[in-house]
């Protein structure tokens, strides 16, 4: 590019200016959710996990699919498993657990029951089925070691049964397990407090991580909180940002089946080897229930209770598969992870991401004014990769940089200057573009620019299908009709029928008045130009019907068309004198087309193609042939067929007809004239080519031909 003028680095600047003002509006901020998302699932691709599974702080004791199928469990339902659920939460308490976290609600006992049971309710037969699990739960909770979970609601909360909240404590040892959403629906975020008859409780992270460290959590006057002298880092007030290190698989999970038999088998060892000094967390692990979306959605593990066993054999993970979501209960353990660990994410405020923004779009447009297209786009995915790198070395230090924001902005500004570029530098070539739209095919004038030349007379031998048209009957109803209104009705015949054919890769070499010379496989590249041409054919011939019923312009004159298609090697280039010229085609194969389209009013169908045609179009289109031609001109005799619509598409009857008629052709070729006419007059009512034929089989029956005849009908016009 030549020298750089003083607007065009205002206009760069403001550019780049305006392309981060756009991304960093208020309702895109979806879009620094989805760099948290991406930026999990590089590092998780990249690095792996970043801790050991074994080194958790906290753990999942989980009510599994395994605990569904596992005696005593199976066949009964979750409310029933409280006292085994307290044997289990006992063990793991005495073998050293710092503190129990119930992800699970009951929200009935089924003392509560008042189904009926003989003469009595099942409540009343099962009176102290509960006793045992809340006298464990109110040890525990003497201790501070448990906390039951509720879920908020606006109307009504849904929390433990009463005799649960009793047995623990009330409102002591019961948080909230809500968790909050993005605008768009995906978790990536944790609450820090709710606020309960006025007051703030802490969510049930913290209040678990608190519990952990023995300290309370500190709130501030602003909202911020500190936890054990670590302040959570808050983007969203009152929230913190989840920092996934995997999905299921880097929390350790235990099965409540295998704990259980554990319990059965007095092994206290195995719980102080696996839970001492560990934060655990009951909850539901299954393929169904409590399923979340979050922030790990590019990256979730196969979930299980992979963790050490005790009594029951060892997990597998045949038959498992990753998911865009995970069980609730890790969204819960991660953020106790977060806490302790102080790997809170961190993310940066408006103003940085602006600035980030602003940043790379400055190099896209820097790019784009110095360089042309093709090094522009390099440079700008170099910093693309640069920036990425950069952000995924921040995340791995617990900083969540703008990912897309940036990306973005510089796609934007980038875009922007070669837009600017484009109508200020290059006017010349846009003229001449626009010059020679209307004279030449758009991949001539492509080629013409690319090459900073003028087109040039000269040729070459391509593979095409010709596609000759012809108003039926033209003559004799444009007599009829004023100049403005033949002028009116022929455009916009014109213009549907040239739309459609460009619409599937068809160049229009010329207008005979009513006629339209076109071309498929010309001047670009086109490999299956044959089909493309009987489909634009099909279209035309729908649309032309569409508008002898709807179009003003054609109201009381109903067009008929005639179209003939032919395949092979035609000449092809630009044409013409040394003055003015024309990108057209020559050969046998444009001579037989035209022909074709002319046969068509010798069987009164609309649509005619030569057997090469039909060969190249194959099994896409359904066919029937019509006969075996000599046209005027040529020697060698044509098979012609019809396209009856594409594969899938042909009816029934239409099936039938072609049937009934290739029996009348075979007969016919056989010299079985009465037998062709019998066939032909099946459907000669319906079908005017088999009419037509029809009639050439009664004359023939009576007056058959001699031994030297040969099926091939030789039409004496064009």
């Amino acid at each position: 590019m030549g020298g750089l003028h003083r607007r065009d680095l205002i206009a760069a600047l403001l550019f780049a200016f305006l392309a981060a003002g756009i991304v960093s509006l208020p309702m895109l901020d979806v879009l620094d959710g989805l760099s948290i998302d991406i930026l999990t699932w590089l590092r998780s691709e990249t690095h792996g996990p970043l801790h050991d599974p074994a080194d958790s702080p906290a753990v999942v004791v989980a009510l599994d699919e395994e605990t569904y199928r596992t005696p005593p469990f199976a066949g009964t339902p979750y409310v029933t498993w409280t006292r085994d659920i307290g044997r289990v939460m006992t063990a793991v308490l005495d073998g050293g657990a710092k503190v129990v976290g119930f992800d699970v609600i009951f929200p009935t006992s089924i003392e509560q029951s008042q189904v009926e049971f003989g003469d009595e309710t099942l409540g009343s037969r099962v009176k102290g089925f509960d006793r045992d699990f809340l006298r464990a739960l109110n040890a525990a909770a003497r201790n501070g070691k448990v906390v039951l979970g509720r879920v908020q609601h606006s109307e009504q909360p849904v929390e433990p049964f009463p005799a649960m909240q009793i047995a623990s404590g009330r409102r002591q040892n019961l948080r909230p397990l809500n968790v909050y959403s993005d605008p768009d629906e995906i978790i990536r975020r944790v609450p820090l407090t709710f606020i309960s008859d006025g007051t703030p409780d802490p969510s049930m992270a913290v209040e678990l991580a608190a519990r952990a460290l023995g300290e309370r959590p500190q709130l501030a006057a602003d909202g911020t909180m500190t936890l054990g002298g670590y302040a959570i880092p808050s983007a969203v007030p009152n929230t913190f940002t989840l920092n996934f290190d995997g999905g299921g698989e880097d929390i350790p999970t235990y099965s409540l089946a295998d704990l259980y038999q554990c319990v059965e088998k007095g092994d206290a060892e195995f719980f102080r080897r696996n839970f001492a000094n560990r934060v655990v967390l009951i909850g539901t692990v299954t393929d169904l229930e409590d399923r979340k979306i979050t922030s790990k959605r590019f990256a979730t593990g196969i979930e299980g209770a992979f963790a050490p066993r005790c009594a029951l054999p060892a997990a597998s993970k045949e038959g498992r598969f990753e998911r865009d979501s995970m069980s609730g209960v890790y969204i819960h353990a991660t953020a106790v992870n977060n806490l302790l660990r102080h790997e809170v994410l961190r993310e940066l405020g408006r103003a940085w991401s602006w600035a980030a923004a602003f940043g790379l779009a400055l190099v896209a447009t820097g790019g784009a004014l110095l360089l042309g297209p093709v090094p522009a786009m390099v440079a700008f995915l170099v910093a693309t990769a640069a920036w990425t790198g950069l952000a995924l070395w921040a995340f791995l230090q617990a900083l969540a940089l703008p990912l897309i924001d940036p990306l973005l902005a510089g796609l934007g500004a980038g875009g922007f200057t070669v837009a600017y570029r484009f109508m200020i530098a290059d006017k010349d070539k846009r003229l001449l573009r626009k010059s020679f739209a209307l004279y030449l095919a758009p991949a001539v004038i492509d080629k013409m620019m690319a090459s900073d030349k003028l087109p040039q007379l000269g040729g070459e031998t391509r593979q095409i299908t010709v596609y000759f048209s012809d108003v039926a009957g033209f003559s004799s109803f444009s007599e009829k009709m004023s100049p403005t209104e033949l002028v009116t009705l022929m455009n916009e015949y014109l213009s549907a029928m040239t739309d459609i054919i460009e619409a599937h890769g068809g160049y229009v070499d010329k207008y005979i008045g009513d006629a339209i010379v076109a071309m498929f496989g010309a001047p670009a590249d086109d490999p299956n130009h044959a089909l493309n041409a009987v489909r634009a054919a099909l279209e035309c011939r729908a649309k032309l019907e569409d508008l002898n019923r709807t179009s003003a312009a054609f109201k009381g004159h109903k067009l008929g068309q005639r179209i003939g298609l032919n395949s092979g090697e035609a000449l092809v280039g630009n044409m013409g004198s040394r003055r003015r010229l024309n990108y057209t085609m020559m050969g046998d194969i444009v001579n037989l087309a035209s022909r074709l389209e002319g046969a068509n009013k010798y069987f009164a169908t609309a649509i005619m193609a030569s057997e090469m045609t039909a060969a190249q179009a194959d099994s896409a289109i359904v066919w029937r042939e019509l006969d075996a031609i000599r046209v005027k001109g040529r020697e060698t005799p044509v098979k012609i067929l019809e396209p009856l619509g594409e594969t899938g598409r042909v009816n029934s009857e239409q099936q039938r007809i072609a049937a009934v008629y290739a029996d009348g052709l075979a007969r016919w070729r056989q010299r079985d004239f009465a037998g062709a006419a019998a066939a032909f007059a099946r459907i000669a009512a319906v079908d005017p080519p088999a009419a037509l034929f029809l009639e050439r089989a009664k004359t023939f029956a009576a007056h058959p031909p001699g031994p030297d005849w040969e099926p091939v009908n030789t039409l004496e016009g064009k």
